[in-house]
């Protein structure tokens, strides 16, 4: 480590799925891409969706003839889970022939190896299918981080808002809740202290949020200017209210001097929170969070308003 430089964690190596019910097979396959990731295995389709569900991989090598489930659906079936839409699915098997390649390609894997094969190709075509899966990912955090804090974009949640209000009309367990927030007198922030402090500012309170967030599933994104927005599934009111309480007690605790505000030295946060008890509008859900958010700025600020 540099004296002076901050340490910077190695990103985690990729993790490679081998699923094939013939264990002489794992062992052969796992030699060959050892050296290219975390390698792990599963012995059949089901046990290939149970791994997947619990930690989605980078790369999977499948066989196409495994006993209950094959291949070719299990393919399919884990090409439909989240997180596994773009990663890539390499057919590793004694399949022949145009028939089985369409096959597999139609239910979505992305190549195809027949058996025996060439340990040299076999690890050409991993190391390959990573990096391109690589700068997908890249691509992807571009797409759906925020620039300035990174976290969620505007986008990512309006995503995650989507796909949230699906599961509760489809009968999803649980409230859906989530907690617009505003940094309280930021306009006058950024006047005293000047733009390049007002990023610093924005960062810290989005880190806060971020580091604030304690299930799956939960997102801290910037909505717009110096407002956040957090989507709590799972959270009846009381819930998200005590989340949000939790999340404004968190920024007050950084300590941010704001000399600027009429109403105290610290930058604070104000937010307002609604839940959507059973299937509804996710417009009417952000229109409720917002109302609750101008009562909590209108009645004070640093505080939190639960929507009516």
């Amino acid at each position: 480590m540099i004296p002076g430089l901050p340490f910077v964690h190695a990103p985690a190596p990729p993790r490679i799925l081998i699923v094939d019910d013939d264990v002489g097979t794992i062992r052969l396959l796992a030699q060959v891409v050892r050296d290219l990731g975390d390698v792990r295995f599963a012995t059949g389709g089901a046990d290939a969706l149970a791994a997947t569900r619990a930690e989605a991989p980078d790369l999977v090598l499948l066989d196409a003839e495994m006993e209950g489930m094959d291949g070719f659906q299990t393919c399919t079936a884990l090409r439909v889970l989240p997180g596994m839409e773009a990663v890539p699915i390499l057919f590793v098997t004694s399949h022949s022939g145009v028939d089985s390649e369409i096959k597999a390609l139609a239910a979505g894997a992305v190549d195809f190896i027949t058996k025996p094969f060439h340990p040299h190709i076999v690890e050409a075509r991993v190391r390959t299918h990573l990096a391109l899966k690589q700068r997908t990912d890249a691509l992807l955090r571009l797409a759906t981080l925020d620039g300035l804090t990174g976290i969620a974009n505007r986008r990512a949640f309006d995503g995650a808002l989507a796909q949230e209000t699906l599961r509760l009309a489809q009968g999803g367990a649980g409230p859906l809740s989530l907690v617009l927030a505003d940094v309280d007198h930021f306009k006058r922030f950024n006047d005293f202290y000047g733009h390049q402090a007002g990023d610093d500012c924005l960062r810290a309170v989005a880190g806060a949020l971020s580091s604030g967030l304690r299930h799956g599933g939960e997102v801290a994104a910037r909505f717009g200017g110096e407002e956040f927005a957090i989507l709590l599934p799972g959270h009846d009111p009381s819930a998200a209210l005590r989340a949000a309480e939790r999340l404004r007690r968190t920024v007050a605790g950084l300590s941010l001097p704001h000399a600027a505000r009429p109403d105290g030295d610290l930058v604070t946060i104000s937010a307002g929170a609604a839940t959507l008890a059973e299937p509804g509008d996710s417009a009417a859900l952000i229109a409720a969070a917002d109302q609750a958010l101008y009562r909590a700025k209108s009645s004070g600020r640093n505080r939190v308003i639960l929507a009516s």
